[in-house]
Parts: structure tokens; C-alpha cells; sequence
């Protein structure tokens, strides 16, 4: 067992044993995920709503939005891809942002929000299916190869998407758990009994 130590200004308290970082204090550091979480929100949106790509061959032009894609593939009886991109590229960073967003905003303006506990345990069970980066990684490939046979043209929620894949790694590189837990304890003792 480690004894909590007091932190200075971007300070780290790191094990005696192994020398690994156990916690960090990040000044202004959730005060910055809710930024980046709210534009991520806002990008989210974009990427769901607005064309991916269009192509474009022999004189036709068609264009698709990620639900879109999910869609086509279920016409085509690819049923199982579908799923795992919907689930992966629409589901799961949606519940992320939304669950994140739910534990920051209410401690932003004073409270502590509901279930807090159980919402943070589920998070971190959600954060390893959250795979935005490997979608876009597979799309740009798939561009390239369709661009021997079409004219692509990257739509706006493919920009969203690239964007929303740093945004959401800056969030999570600013929440620091433990600011997140003192906060906790510090509103909840602040409470009348």
C-alpha cells in the first residue's frame, strides 16, 4: 500500500517500489476533458449526420453517412460487420462521451452526480471496445484502394472522425481518476447530513 502524498503543480506521486506513475496533478486537467469532451460531442454528431465519402464513376455520384455504412452493409448480408461497426464506431464512443461528460458536468457545477460509481465502473469496462482509430485506419485504406476504380471524395464527417479520434484521446490523457475521485469526496463532504 502506497500513502497518499499532497501534490505540488503538475506534480506526480510515483511507487517506491517500481517507480511507476500512480497519479498526477494536471492543473485545470477536468476542467480541460469537459472541453474536449463537449467538442467531441459536437464532432460526434457531425461524423453520425453528415456524408462520409462520396464516389464518384462513369457520370453517378453516391455518398454514404456512417449509419449509412452499417445499413449497406446489413442490404449486402454482411450482418456481423455491420454490427461490429456500428458497436465500435457509433456505439461505443458515444456511450463514452456521454458517460464521461455525465460524471464532469455535474462536478464542474458543484454536484455529484448519481451512480457516479457504478457509471465510472462501466466506463472503464466500455473503453477498450471504444475503437475509432482502427475504423478510421480501415476507411483510408479502403479509400486508397477505391481510388484506382472511382473519384473519392472525403466528405466532412470523415474530417469529424479523424478529429474526434484526438479529441477523444487529449480527454482521456487530461482526466486524471484521482483528481476525479478527490473532487468526489471533496463535494461530498461539503454536503450537509
Amino acid at each position: 500500500m502506497q500513502k497518499k502524498v499532497a501534490l505540488g503543480r503538475r506534480g506526480s506521486a510515483t511507487c517506491v517500489r517500481c517507480g511507476a506513475v500512480l497519479y498526477r496533478h494536471v492543473p485545470g486537467g477536468l476542467d480541460r476533458t469537459v472541453a474536449y469532451l463537449v467538442a467531441a460531442a459536437i464532432l460526434f454528431l457531425v461524423s453520425n449526420m453528415l456524408p462520409l465519402v462520396s464516389l464518384e464513376a462513369q457520370g453517378s455520384q453516391t455518398s454514404t453517412t456512417l449509419i449509412g455504412t452499417v445499413l449497406a452493409l446489413h442490404d449486402t448480408r454482411m450482418d456481423a460487420v455491420g454490427a461490429l461497426v456500428a458497436f465500435t464506431a457509433i456505439v461505443m464512443p458515444g456511450l463514452q462521451i456521454a458517460a464521461l461528460l455525465y460524471l464532469l458536468l455535474p462536478l464542474r457545477f458543484g454536484r455529484v452526480p448519481l451512480l457516479h460509481a457504478q457509471v465510472y465502473r462501466t466506463l472503464l469496462a466500455m473503453r477498450p471496445w471504444g475503437m475509432v482509430e482502427v475504423f478510421m485506419l480501415g476507411t483510408l485504406v479502403a479509400l486508397v484502394k477505391l481510388g484506382h476504380i472511382a473519384t473519392v471524395i472525403p466528405g466532412l464527417a470523415l474530417f469529424s472522425v479523424g478529429a474526434l479520434m484526438f479529441l477523444m484521446t487529449a480527454a482521456s490523457a487530461t482526466f486524471e481518476p484521482h483528481e476525479f475521485w478527490d473532487r468526489v469526496d471533496e463535494l461530498k463532504d461539503r454536503a450537509p447530513s
